[in-house]
């Protein structure tokens, strides 16, 4: 067998490896697509309490998440799809021209207030939603995710026991300043309505955790402003 026949089968065999992989993602994308949209459902849910199997998730969604909002800087609404803003562009932006996706649920006649965040970890981008009872100052609920965290450590961001300290807490203090959440190396006093546990052994994303809230939060401070003025 010569060289030449050598390369040229394997160039056709590349050729035709590339074009059947190019129509596999092509006609996968939709599927894809789909499953990023019922998990980030599945994520704004969970965050007032309502655990959604992938069969159910569109059609709890629809009933739970009555409105949705995309703001400005100032707090006003403007146009736009809540559900298609991406904050990996948006942070990327100054903060006047970014839009700022706002989901409001009503569960048993009660208002929650959900908001996405998006911030940076030890080896990649963290990001969650936290939801807000009405009267947008308590943590009703968090949710948060992460790219390449470490198992075992940073990535414990992602589970339960972390989440769920969030419930109860408290962004602004007694006298309306904004004192968003932190977490708390070595452990947060059981009375601070503003401090959690960090991760044991996981120091930087922790910390990344600190920074996501309180830049992810303030930008939506003009809006909490004025809706707290209407309540």
């Amino acid at each position: 067998m010569s060289n030449r026949y050598v390369f040229m089968y394997a160039s056709v065999m590349v050729v035709v490896v590339a074009l059947v992989l190019s129509s596999a993602a092509t006609l996968l994308r939709p599927l894809q697509d789909r499953n990023m949209r019922i998990e980030k459902m599945q994520n704004i849910l969970s965050t007032i309490g309502i655990e959604a199997h992938r069969n159910e998730a569109i059609e709890l969604f629809e009933e739970y998440i009555k409105e949705t909002k995309v703001l400005n800087y100032q707090g006003e609404e403007i146009d736009g799809d809540a559900f298609e803003v991406d904050l990996q562009d948006e942070n990327r932006k100054p903060l006047e021209e970014r839009q700022l996706p706002l989901f409001i649920a009503d569960v048993d006649d009660e208002l929650f207030y959900i908001v996405p965040i998006r911030g940076n970890g030890l080896w990649g981008a963290i990001w969650g939603y936290l939801s807000f009872y009405e009267d947008l100052v308590t943590i009703a609920g968090a949710n948060f995710d992460h790219a390449s965290e470490t198992p075992g450590l940073g990535a414990e961001i992602a589970d339960p026991p972390f989440e769920n300290q969030f419930m109860g807490k408290k962004i602004f203090d007694e006298e309306g300043g904004f004192k968003p959440v932190t977490v708390v190396k070595g452990g947060a006093p059981d009375d601070d309505p503003h401090a959690v546990d960090a991760i044991s052994g996981g120091t930087i994303t922790s910390n990344g955790v600190t920074d996501m809230l309180r830049n992810g939060l303030k930008v939506y401070l003009p809006y909490f402003e004025k809706q707290k003025t209407i309540l």
